[in-house]
């Protein structure tokens, strides 16, 4: 306890550690409100701290018979009081320090909350320990390693744990078990249940308990290779490669009915029912939903993934995703995540939480510690979140504390490095020894299972990510995974080599008995609790009549009335809007992509669905075409000077009477970040045309495209290339409806050009 800048963080961490115990900052509980008036410079109330109090102590009555160390001011008698009335046994360390003493060290920090001009008010409400009360007094003038042992010996003089004789810094050879509570949250199963889970691990062989280990990605329908998989790796979970619902059902039907014990299946689903099949419903992203004040659009997405992902057979949803969009660089979550905040991370991350747990189905939210802060992708390369270890706890870690006290089941490790939060734990780590979170025991058990809580089940990334592969060679990262806190590895690269990998490092002690079982406990418990273990096979899959849920008329109207809802109106600094027909009939029509990716899907086929719209409205459209769709259609001699030449000419105003530039660039795992990429050199369709016409850019992806377009006066983000969405576009555009989406200033991308 103490005023803010004593070190409570720092002191108590290393307490912490040489005790064994957790440590938990209490500055993180609080609620968002707090923080915000804090940050603002105003003085908490009573009235503001008696919650967080209260939440307090319950952390502290809540911790077990090992105890936790947890930092939080208390600086009133009252306030103590009300932490005591919930953990009678409280000892309170005081970390003293003079005036002149707490000044430097707030003045010298950057990042906290809790700004220098505060310290006078904090000081003035201190009520130092008394007589009556069980505590200890600590000067903080002296080196950290000796208030360290000085607190440690006050702390065992006041009848504290007996074992603190060592000396700060020893804390890092001491490892930290965090065995799994099946009877607490988040599986909260029954007697009978964990009967289950401990007689079926016995009655494993060792194959049995290593395959267990695995979920499979399943690149083909076959019987035949399903049969292979079960029989020859005994994997505990899949997931699948994506097809038309009655398919992808059958092909869960039969694994399930192949299987000795019920597997986990996974599916992906994102954005709602779309991703887990080739007919689920499109309903939003998660930055589609975070793009309007109705909180309820995560809620409705959430709902349907639910229920067509359950239709399908499916128990286990790779999702929410916690991420936080702070770099507008960052593409591999800039539609992905929810917002740049950690508050609306969370206020829509539980929405969808609560909208899929309607279903039978498990939650894996991803992907810890956090990504949004570098801009690479991890498909491709190891990217880093480098927030300090203050800055992570207000931000990611206020989201995973969140989501983890609501419910959510299991979490998915990104290959994601944070140095300064692995240093934390392991001062001294050289840059070459940071690793990717997935291979990063201090993150996986000091941090998430320790300071964080989770009791659940945690699972890597995709393993043939390079931000993995890069980091060990495959044989030692296979279990070394599993020997750092994750529970189960997702995707073989090649199945028997890894399953041999994994064995082996079993058989060596990588992995111990202790950790294996730890796992095993997990996997089979998130099992037990989604009720895997009362059905037959036959009853693990619904039958083929349950797909009827799937992109159904229902589903889709809730799409179409978010697309109505989010279509967002970024600028329109020129007051070009409305376009309408009357107005201005004649439109040139421009379509953007990233060009063709590894689904080979056709890049360009959303500007059809645009044309249509368009056309269905009233507007004559012109479809511009590059030289290499007029090559492909049969035209000769064409090269890109010729289109331009022929494109941007004297009389384009008199040719058309708007411009539409429609971009719908993606693009995944394939590069580390994506930005337009025009057609050719000096390109045609590049908006040179903005001083000649009205021009309206239209994204239905990506919301960082302004930094390559800042010319464009009007800039509308449709988050969608679904026809719901674009429709909904065509009729703002028209003023036909009105603008409701919200944005953040990622839009912008941090230049003033784009604003204008």
């Amino acid at each position: 306890m103490g005023v803010s800048g004593c070190g409570k963080t720092t002191i108590g961490d290393l307490v912490a550690r040489e005790l064994g115990v957790p440590f938990l900052d209490g500055d993180s509980l609080h609620p968002v409100e707090n923080v915000a008036k804090m940050a603002a410079g105003t003085p908490l109330t009573d009235e503001d701290r008696w919650p967080w109090l209260a939440t307090v102590g319950a952390q502290l009555a809540n911790a077990g018979d090992g105890g936790i160390v947890l930092a939080c001011s208390a600086l009133r008698r009252s306030y103590r009081d009300a932490i005591r009335a919930q953990a009678p046994d409280t000892i309170f360390l005081h970390l003293h320090g003079t005036r002149e003493v707490l000044r430097a060290r707030t003045e010298g920090r950057t990042g906290h909350f809790m700004p220098p001009a505060l310290l006078e008010s904090q000081l003035a409400t201190l009520e130092p320990l008394d007589a009556s009360e069980t505590g200890v007094i600590v000067d903080i003038s002296a080196p950290v390693r000796q208030v360290v042992r000085e607190a440690l010996a006050g702390i065992a003089a006041v009848g504290g744990p007996a074992d603190v004789s060592g000396t700060a810094g020893a804390a890092s050879t001491r490892p930290r078990q965090f065995d799994v509570d099946l009877q607490a949250a988040p599986f909260n199963l029954d007697g009978d249940a964990v009967t289950w889970v401990e007689s079926t691990i016995a009655g494993m062989t060792l194959e049995e308990k290593i395959g267990q280990l695995f979920i499979n990605h399943n690149n083909d329908y076959s019987p035949e290779y399903l049969d292979a998989v079960l029989e020859d790796f005994h994997v505990g979970g899949m997931r699948y490669r994506p097809g038309p619902s009655a398919a992808v059902q059958e092909h869960i039907r039969y694994a399930q009915s192949k299987t000795r014990i019920p597997l986990l299946v996974a599916s992906n689903p994102e954005m709602g029912g779309a991703g887990s099949c080739d007919d689920g419903t499109f309903v939003s992203t998660h930055l589609q939903a975070g793009s309007h004040p109705d909180k309820a659009i995560a809620r409705q997405m959430g709902q349907v993934a639910g229920v067509e992902t359950a239709a399908l057979g499916c128990n286990w949803a790779f999702a929410p995703i916690v991420d936080i969009h702070y770099n507008w660089r960052n593409t591999v979550i800039s539609t992905r995540a929810f917002g740049n905040t950690p508050e609306i991370v969370v206020e829509r991350a539980k929405e969808y939480f609560d909208g899929i747990s309607e279903s039978p189905t498990v939650c894996a939210m991803k992907h810890f510690p956090g990504d949004g802060v570098d801009e690479r992708d991890q498909h491709v390369v190891t990217s880093y979140n480098t927030f300090t270890y203050e800055e992570w706890n207000r931000t990611y870690g206020h989201v995973y504390r969140e989501m983890i006290g609501h419910g959510v089941q299991s979490i998915m490790v990104g290959h994601i490095g944070a140095p300064d939060l692995s240093r934390h734990f392991r001062p001294g780590l050289a840059d070459r020894e940071i690793l990717p979170a997935t291979l990063a025991p201090e993150l996986l058990q000091e941090l998430l299972r320790g300071e964080l809580g989770f009791n659940g089940l945690v699972l890597t990334d995709a393993s043939q990510m390079v931000g993995l592969a890069q980091a060990r060679k495959r044989k030692d990262l296979v279990p070394a995974t599993i020997a750092a806190g994750c529970d189960m590895f997702l995707f073989f690269r090649n199945p028997g080599e890894d399953f041999g990998y994994m064995l082996d490092g079993y058989k060596s002690g990588v992995i111990t008995e202790q950790r294996l079982h730890d796992a095993l406990r997990r996997i089979l418990g998130l099992k037990a609790a989604l009720g895997l273990h009362r059905k037959s096979a036959d009853q693990l899959v619904p039958p083929a009549e349950a797909l009827a849920v799937i992109g159904s008329e229902a589903h889709r109207a809730i799409a179409a009335q978010i697309a109505d809802k989010t279509v967002t109106l970024v600028k329109d600094t020129a007051n070009n809007l409305p376009i309408t027909p009357q107005m201005h009939p004649r439109i040139r029509l421009y379509g953007i992509s990233g060009g063709s990716d590894f689904t080979r899907a056709d890049p360009l086929a959303y500007l059809e669905t645009v044309k249509e719209e368009l056309e269905a409205a009233g507007f004559e459209v012109h479809v511009f075409k590059t030289a290499e769709q007029r090559e492909a259609a049969g035209e000769t001699g064409m090269n890109f000077m010729r289109v331009l030449s022929e494109e941007a000419t004297g009389d384009y105003a008199a040719k058309y009477d708007a411009a539409f530039v429609f971009a719908n660039v993606k693009g995944f795992a394939q590069e580390a970040a994506i930005r337009i990429k025009w057609s050719s050199p000096m390109a045609a369709e590049i908006p040179w045309y903005v001083t000649e016409v009205p021009t309206v850019f239209v994204s239905l992806n990506q919301p960082n495209h302004l930094i390559d377009v800042p010319m464009v006066k009007t800039a509308i983000h449709a988050h969608a290339g679904s026809r719901e969405a674009i429709r909904a576009t065509v009729a703002k555009i028209q003023g036909k409806s009105e603008f409701q989406g919200t944005f953040n200033d990622n839009v912008f991308c941090g230049s003033f050009d784009t604003r204008l």
